[in-house]
C-alpha cells in the first residue's frame, strides 16, 4: 500500500511539473504580447530590438533608459553616448516602421499611427505565435501522457489511475490553451481598436 501511495505522489509531481511548464509557456506568450505594437506608444515595443555594443548584441533595455513620454513617442537615453548611432540603426532596422532621430544625447522614436493593413499584419503574426505556443502546450501534454503511460506499463499505477491522470492532463491542457486564446483575443481587440 505504501508503494501505491508513493506512486500517486509521483503522479502528483508529474502534474505539478506539467502545470509549471505550461504556465511558463503562457507567460512567455504574454511577454510576447506586451511587445506587440498597438496604437499607443509603449517601451515594450522595443523589447525585441538588440543593439551591437562592444562586439556583442544586447537587448536595447540594457544599454539605456527607455521611456514613453507621451502616447505618440518613445525615447532611449543611452548610458554610453558613443552607441547612439548603433541604437538608431537597430531601431530603424527592426521592421516596425519606426524612424528614430538622435540629437547627440537621446534617441527619439516617433510612433506613427498604425494603418489598417499594419494592424491586420500584426494580428496575423500574433496568430502564428499563438499557434506556436499552443503546440508547446500540446508537446508538454504529450510528455506527461508518456510519463503516465510508462508508469502504467511498469505496473507502478493501475489502469484507473492512468485514465484519471490522462484526464487531468487533458483538462490542464484545455485550460492553458483557453488562457492563451483569451490573451490573444484581448490583444487582437487592442490592436484593431483605432
Amino acid at each position: 500500500m505504501a508503494s501505491a501511495m508513493a506512486n500517486i505522489e509521483a503522479l502528483k509531481s508529474v502534474g505539478e511539473n506539467l502545470k509549471s511548464r505550461m504556465n511558463k509557456t503562457v507567460e512567455d506568450f504574454r511577454t510576447h504580447l506586451s511587445s506587440v505594437r498597438t496604437g499607443r506608444a509603449s517601451v515594450h515595443m522595443l523589447d525585441s530590438i538588440r543593439v551591437e555594443q562592444y562586439g556583442s548584441e544586447v537587448p536595447l533595455s540594457q544599454v539605456g533608459t527607455l521611456k514613453a513620454p507621451d502616447a505618440t513617442s518613445l525615447t532611449v537615453e543611452p548610458w554610453d553616448k558613443s552607441i547612439l548611432g548603433a541604437i538608431e540603426k537597430a531601431i530603424r532596422g527592426s521592421n516596425q516602421g519606426f524612424n528614430p532621430m538622435n540629437d547627440g544625447k537621446i534617441v527619439r522614436v516617433p510612433v506613427p499611427p498604425m494603418t489598417e493593413e499594419r494592424r491586420k499584419e500584426a494580428v496575423k503574426q500574433l496568430a502564428g505565435v499563438l499557434e506556436d505556443h499552443k503546440t508547446s502546450i500540446r508537446n508538454i501534454r504529450r510528455d506527461g501522457n508518456d510519463q503516465v503511460k510508462k508508469a502504467a506499463k511498469d505496473k507502478l499505477i493501475s489502469s484507473d489511475d492512468e485514465k484519471k491522470a490522462n484526464d487531468e492532463i487533458q483538462a490542464l491542457t484545455d485550460a492553458e490553451i483557453k488562457r492563451l486564446e483569451e490573451n490573444f483575443k484581448a490583444k487582437e481587440k487592442e490592436v484593431m481598436t483605432i
